[in-house]
């Protein structure tokens, strides 16, 4: 086996995978869907479908650790932009006394 035939068997994407379907009360049918784990990656919840009365209905899943991960990043970033832009040429005034 080639090197150029273990590159194409490589997987890009973690397939998705659907999850079995639950009856509720309701009479509403829940399938969860999840994007499985790769080598070391845990499966990830993508969301669930809800079908109730013939039709269906999409819900994603919302993941509040990453968006508040996304915020602390950007807040970080702009604080390592602001000290370098102000380090490398200050606001104030140059006060040093120039010798003729």
């Amino acid at each position: 086996m080639t090197i150029r035939d273990r590159v194409e068997q490589l997987v890009t994407e973690p397939p998705i995978v659907f999850g079995e379907p639950i009856e509720t009360a309701a009479g509403a049918t829940v399938i969860t869907v999840s994007r499985a784990g790769g080598l070391l990656r845990h499966p990830h919840p993508v969301g669930v479908f809800v079908v109730h009365e013939g039709r269906a209905h999409w819900t994603p899943a919302m993941d509040a650790n990453r968006i508040t991960q996304l915020g602390e990043w950007i807040g970080l970033l702009t604080g390592v932009i602001a000290a370098l832009a102000i380090l490398r040429r200050p606001p104030w005034p140059d006060l040093h006394r120039r010798s003729r």
